[in-house]
């Protein structure tokens, strides 16, 4: 009988452990190399992916925009998110869980968009078991003391129970809703979001785009007059250089962008302004 040889296992025949960061620490301090050396020591077998550490230092609506766009691409795993203008208040950390990850991160809005993007909360805990925290919490940097070690051992397999007790998602903190108003000849719609690029992301989703015509013209909330000419496009290219394009963005919402500039610039507005998108 022939004996069967069994090749003791290698590191990388095992599941990948994900975690992923979100943050408005920026890269000047040294707040992400310590939130990743946390998650090293206590798991060094996880992985870690950096989302951004440039989200607008207290913005916690930009910070729930990029995490809600990102993580369905993203590995399953714990997403760490901190956007924490609250950090040391009363505001509690939280852990979610959903179909299809772990969500770590404050109670103020910042994780539920990313939630419902995979899945939906299916049980939730605050926490407050010392064991799986920084033996002394600053009140200051709890995405080092809280958020980083609470994730580096949900990433290991420890039960989410064991971190806290269970809250009701009812009674998760939830962000405002954007605006989005439909009228007779286009929408008006919030700026969520700006990317680098200067391209101008609205609330309205991208289906709001199908009925308008080529022509379209593009005014901001508070601005006078009629608005500035865009066309409507699938692409950069479809507008002349220099001139404005609507389009439907890779989140599928609708955006503004000018091919070869930066729409931001051109409209003049920011996150939480108005624009009204009509037939031109």
């Amino acid at each position: 009988m022939t004996g069967v040889t069994v090749r003791p296992a290698r590191p990388e025949d095992r599941a990948a452990v994900w975690i992923s960061l979100t943050t408005d620490y920026g890269l000047a301090d040294g707040f992400v190399a310590a939130c990743h050396g946390v998650i090293a020591r206590l798991a060094p077998e996880a992985r870690v992916i950096d989302v951004t550490h440039l989200v607008p230092p207290a913005d916690v609506r930009r910070g729930a925009a990029v995490l809600a766009q990102t993580v369905p691409h993203l590995p399953e795993g714990v997403h760490v998110a901190v956007v924490d203008p609250g950090v040391g208040t009363a505001r509690r950390g939280v852990a979610l869980a959903t179909p299809h990850g772990l969500l770590v991160g404050p109670d103020n809005g910042l994780l539920i968009d990313a939630a419902e993007a995979l899945g939906g909360v299916t049980a939730a805990v605050e926490l407050t078991d010392p064991d799986w925290l920084a033996p002394e919490v600053s009140r200051t940097f709890h995405g080092r003391d809280v958020f980083a070690p609470v994730a580096a051992r949900l990433a290991l397999g420890a039960p989410l129970a064991g971190a806290g007790p269970a809250v009701d998602p009812d009674s998760l903190a939830r962000l405002p809703a954007p605006v989005v108003r439909r009228e007779a000849d286009g929408f008006t719609a919030e700026v969520v979001t700006v990317d680098h690029f200067g391209n101008v992301q609205l609330a309205a989703p991208a289906g709001l785009l199908a009925s308008l015509p080529a022509r379209l013209r593009v005014r901001a909330g508070a601005t006078a007059g009629a608005g500035r000419e865009a066309t409507h496009g699938r692409t950069f290219g479809d507008a002349a250089p220099g001139a404005l394009v609507v389009h439907a963005d890779s989140a599928d919402r609708v955006a503004v962008a000018v091919n070869g500039g930066r729409a931001v610039d051109v409209l003049a507005v920011a996150p939480g302004d108005l624009l009204r998108v009509a037939a031109g």
